[in-house]
């Protein structure tokens, strides 16, 4: 691992997202799979990204696209086979890439034989594997309001499942079909361990760990507040940091990573992380965790964090937020820069103007993120310009929290079209459409039916368009990756936020030893005039107009970095 007294490799590198199943179809079943990835090698090294994330392509009954794992050490076939998975680790070795699997262990698979195991009775040598407990005192099992306590499941319902075969109920923070796995339970973390260990002896990079600050539980299980509008409690605040999790992380780098000779990458998914705790999970001396995703700023347009109830970004909000997380870790600790991945929509639609100026607000977002402190993940499709998915009809959803959503919505009186419009703004189907790579038939993706339908806009929005484009969004991102590679002050110069309340400028400096710049952002689409003291005609180092503009003023959707050393 790395050296805490030096700057890690992965400050100066960047982390490209794949989504297996839709990046591209190989074999014409229509889904993504290993083979059409290793057909796209070239492309992910023209881009120059250094590291590829791979959601998951364990052996899995696909209950939740691959984060329900029935066989960690085992390629779904599904996906391709063992055999491909390590051409495609060589392949990326040979171009000088890394390879960092997704490592799913706060909970496993229903269909796991460890969990059908478990739930054939009560003295069962693996019960104690997951969380199992009886009804609420006072109650008959499998009652209405017998659940053990009121928590809710993150993809709708209760969290628990009862089973009649043994009259208790397992813990499951996401569908039944993905029980949690107990880690208060030696036996349990030490077959993740060793489980890590032969994903690295087979010569993988790393892990970005899912949810992994939800393993560690208060035993008491106490019931959550319940809000105004919902039927379930709010479990998180007695499973999301819980009490033993740095005692587990720093057990897992221990076992996992200690002695072991290789320049790794960990990630963890952190949900409702604050920088505070960030910080304990990052800080190199504490041997924990490289760096975490956290969810503070894709949250703020979320009304009271309800992922359906959404409302338009407050720009003021965004940059206290993320010069929050500058200056809190700026010493010490690690963060991840996103606005995009599996689970949110395309930023460019959520957060830009998609239509009118696309290109422009494409590459404004990746500017002002890129050019922060942190290191920076592509999420597929982004890098040209991608956007929501557009759908108009439930049967073109496929995503299971989208469609419990949708189902129990309109239950309880919601309108349809209402319950579609929140879903055509934040479901997690809007990124999982397959990646456009041409504007022939299904994209370029596959040749036979997709499993889920190729975004209408594919005649004009693709790889193939925007690579020989005069205003292309891939070579655009060519040059910051470019810029995080080759320039110190991106990656570990001081970040200094200006004109924080303004309702469209965003702007902000970094400077390290005598290199000082300028990032300037308008985040709307007319034109703004530059408050005095930030209107800078020094050199201009990367921006997305074609033609030099008036300091003074930033056109609509510019963004324009500046060398202001002088």
């Amino acid at each position: 691992m790395s050296d805490p007294h030096q700057p890690a490799w992965w400050t100066s590198a960047v982390v490209y997202q794949i989504y297996p199943r839709s990046f591209a179809d190989g074999n014409g079943d229509g889904i993504g799979d290993l083979r059409g990835i290793l057909a796209h090698l070239d492309y992910l090294q023209d881009l120059g990204v250094d590291v590829i994330w791979l959601s998951p392509v364990h052996e899995s009954p696909q209950r939740d696209n691959g984060y329900d794992i029935s066989n960690y050490r085992r390629i779904d076939r599904l996906f391709g086979t063992e055999e491909d998975f390590d051409e495609l680790l060589g392949q990326l070795h040979v171009r000088g890439m890394k390879l960092v699997m997704d490592l799913v262990v706060n909970h496993t698979s229903s269909e796991h034989p460890v969990f059908q195991e478990a739930r054939k009775s009560r003295d069962n040598p693996y019960r104690d594997y997951f969380w199992w407990r009886d009804a609420r005192p006072g109650f008959e099992p499998g009652e209405p309001g017998a659940e053990p306590n009121n928590w809710g499941s993150h993809f709708g319902g209760p969290a628990w499942t009862y089973e009649p075969e043994t009259g208790q109920y397992y813990l499951h923070l996401f569908t039944p079909h993905q029980p949690d796995l107990n880690w208060e339970n030696p036996a349990v973390r030490h077959a993740v361990y060793e489980t890590m260990r032969w994903w690295l002896d087979r010569g993988v990079d790393g892990f970005r760990m899912d949810v992994i600050n939800f393993i560690s539980k208060d035993l008491t299980l106490p019931d959550g507040l319940v809000t105004p509008g919902s039927i379930w409690g709010d479990g998180s605040p007695h499973f999301t940091n819980g009490p033993r999790i740095h005692e587990f992380l720093q057990e897992m780098r221990r076992e996992v990573f200690s002695g072991r000779d290789g320049d790794f990458l960990t990630v963890g998914e952190t949900p409702g992380a604050t920088v505070e705790q960030a910080l304990l999970y990052t800080d190199p001396y504490r041997a924990e965790l490289d760096m975490v995703f956290q969810f503070e700023h894709v949250s703020l347009d979320q009304v009271g964090g309800r992922k359906w109830d959404y409302r338009p970004l407050s720009l003021p909000d965004l940059k206290t937020s993320w010069n929050r997380w500058q200056r809190g870790l700026a010493d010490r600790g690690w963060n991840s820069l996103y606005l995009s991945n599996h689970d949110q929509p395309r930023h460019l639609s959520r957060f830009g103007d998609d239509a009118g100026f696309r290109y422009e607000s494409a590459t404004l977002w990746a500017t002002l993120l890129h050019l922060q402190r942190g290191t920076p993940y592509v999420y597929q499709g982004e890098e040209i310009g991608m956007t929501n998915a557009g759908f108009t009809s439930i049967d073109q959803y496929r995503d299971v929290e989208s469609l419990n959503f949708y189902a129990e919505s309109t239950a309880q009186g919601m309108p349809a079209v209402e319950a579609l419009e929140a879903l055509r703004a934040m479901s997690r189907d809007n990124p999982r459409t397959p990646m456009q790579w041409t504007a022939g038939p299904n994209a370029g993706f596959t040749e036979g039916q997709p499993w889920i339908d190729v975004s209408p806009n594919h005649a004009d929005i693709n790889a193939e368009t925007d690579r020989s484009a005069d205003k292309s969004v891939f070579r655009y991102y060519q040059d910051l990756i470019r810029l995080r590679h080759t320039q110190d002050v991106v990656v570990l110069g001081d970040f200094h936020l200006e004109a924080p309340e303004h309702p469209h400028l965003f702007a902000y400096r970094r400077h390290l030893d005598e290199t000082a710049w300028l990032v300037l952002a308008n985040v709307s689409g007319d034109v703004l005039d530059v408050p005095l003291g930030l209107a800078s005609d020094g050199p201009l180092i990367l921006g997305n107009y074609a033609e030099p503009g008036d300091p003074a003023e930033l056109r609509p959707w510019e963004v324009r970095a500046l060398d202001v050393s002088a």
